[in-house]
């Protein structure tokens, strides 16, 4: 097995997280499972059992740092976006940190695409549509919270997957931001009343209810499924694409 290969199945992964790909030059994607938080909250000399990797985490500089057994010098392995706890797929990471600074730069620049799947309570009659919307984040005692009205402007591309044929009417959407707020998805989901099934901050409570009483997953379903782009380094065109699979309680449902 090659030096390169042995970093990425050395990794000291959290719980139920998964490497779903990387390339030659240190960048690298992992699947996060619903309920594993993207970090820890804060700078932790030791390890967060519900964050990605069991290491220790910079919140400023964006990097987990761990000691190998055996090894002289740390590791450090750079987060390059972030998920919701309560949502799952795709994470980017690198580790070096020139490339991350790279990457990073391909997201603030919006050149970066991320596909999300939601499954949503009721469902659209347009097969394809383009949500713009206006949306204020608010941050308070460590939460954040999104909504309508003023803030700053918001795209989504929306797609129809599927709308279920009997019982409670659920549609599974495929959606492309084109802009990154906090909270966008959700909160442009439940504006249009197609709240995010599982969602306990914007979604519909006596639905979530019933969905759960009814053996549904306890879990919100929001899934990044894949994020793909084109990269320069070293002066050489290199292209990225992970995917990660949708769950298994998203194709219960369906």
């Amino acid at each position: 097995m090659g030096t390169a290969a042995k970093f990425w199945t050395s990794l000291p992964l959290g719980p139920g997280v998964e490497v779903l790909t990387h390339d030659a030059n240190g960048l690298g994607a992992l699947a996060k499972p619903a309920g594993v938080r993207s970090h820890p909250n804060e700078d932790l000399p030791g390890t967060d059992r519900h964050a990605l990797l069991a290491a220790s985490y910079a919140l400023a500089e964006e990097r987990y740092e761990w000691t190998p057994p055996g090894a002289t010098a740390p590791v450090r392995l750079h987060l390059l976006n972030r998920l919701d706890a309560a949502t799952s797929g795709v994470i980017l990471v690198a580790a070096d940190a020139a490339l991350a600074a790279a990457i990073r730069e391909l997201f603030q620049r919006k050149r970066v695409r991320k596909i999300y799947h939601a499954l949503v309570f009721g469902t659209t009659v347009r097969a394809e549509d383009l949500w713009r919307d206006w949306l204020k984040v608010e941050k308070a005692g460590g939460q954040i919270r999104a909504g309508g009205g003023g803030g700053l402007p918001t795209e989504t591309k929306m797609t129809l997957l599927w709308r279920s044929r009997s019982g409670p009417t659920r549609a599974l959407l495929q959606l492309e931001p084109r802009t990154g707020r906090s909270h966008q998805l959700r909160v442009q989901c439940a504006k249009r009343y197609l709240p995010v099934v599982g969602d306990l901050t914007y979604g519909d409570f006596i639905k979530n209810r019933a969905f759960l009483k009814a053996g549904g997953a306890k879990r919100m379903f929001l899934h990044s499924a894949e994020t793909s782009f084109d990269y320069e380094w070293h002066g050489r065109p290199h292209r990225f694409l992970a995917q990660a699979p949708l769950p298994a309680e998203f194709k219960a449902v369906g």
